[in-house]
């Protein structure tokens, strides 16, 4: 199948919303053993994870991650 073969119909355009919420990872993922810590994080910056829909400790890891390899 070519590029111009893929029906591309069914998926939705990319937003600029969606751009600005992109967090680039290099690499495949990698799945290192956890470790489970007590964390004090603000109430509000808590809620707001939690709101997101999605798994809030490993979004807030995934962010971490992302903020070292930066550092790096």
């Amino acid at each position: 199948m070519t590029d111009e073969e893929i029906d591309f119909s069914d998926c939705p355009e990319i937003t600029h919303e969606m751009v600005t919420k992109v967090v680039v990872r290099r690499g495949l993922p990698n799945y290192q053993a956890k470790s489970q810590v007590t964390l004090s994080i603000d109430s509000d910056v808590l809620e707001w994870f939690k709101s997101q829909g999605h798994s809030y400790q490993t979004e807030i890891n995934r962010l971490l991650r992302s903020y070292m390899e930066a550092q790096q």
